[in-house]
């Protein structure tokens, strides 16, 4: 397990690099979403039109950020759980999709289409919004400014500590954990 500080937009070598455990420091661009706006990217590619914004090479962070103090960028900006995106992820990950940072497990469906598209699925730790907030410099609505917290934001953060529970050779942090804590 490594300590690896990466930048956006990610590659595919770079994500095939990866390895379940490893503590990422991501720096960069990032953009957020949640259901309600996953399942409008969805129906736009369902429909052949364009996305509001472009997923290839990008990670999504699926968070809801409270509002912003004065003079902050962005409120408390902790994970939410990530399977409520499973849904929708596949087509995204089609699209070129690197990355998604959130908490909790993953469908079998999206390990697999991970692991044919070189994604990766970072969790960020839950309890700590307040501190992942400081690691986001910037942010801004780009899409769905209707959804009030859950519009797509596009983020530049510094430094954002993850660890990698999902790599892109459909190993998974949760099961191999859970493996070896049953040995004991």
């Amino acid at each position: 397990m490594a300590e690896i500080k990466l930048t956006t937009p990610l590659t595919e070598e770079k994500v095939r690099e990866l390895e379940v455990g490893d503590k990422v420091l991501l720096s960069g661009t990032i953009y957020t979403g949640r259901d309600a706006a996953h399942e409008r990217l969805v129906n736009l590619l369902e429909e052949g039109e364009d996305l509001p914004i472009d997923v290839d090479g990008q990670v999504i962070y699926y968070v809801g950020p409270a509002p912003a103090k004065p003079g902050k960028p962005i409120g408390s900006a902790g994970p939410t759980t990530s399977y409520r995106m499973d849904p929708y992820t596949p087509a995204l990950l089609n699209e070129g999709l690197r990355g998604m940072i959130g908490k909790g497990s993953r469908s079998q469906e999206v390990k697999d289409v991970m692991e044919e598209e070189g994604a990766v699925y970072f969790a960020a730790v839950g309890g700590a919004a307040a501190l992942i907030a400081k690691c986001i410099k910037k942010a801004e609505v780009v899409a769905y400014e209707d959804l009030g917290t859950e519009a797509i934001r596009k983020l530049e953060i510094e430094d954002l500590p993850l660890i990698v529970v999902n790599d892109a050779a459909n190993n998974d942090l949760y099961e191999i954990g859970a493996e070896e804590y049953s040995e004991v």
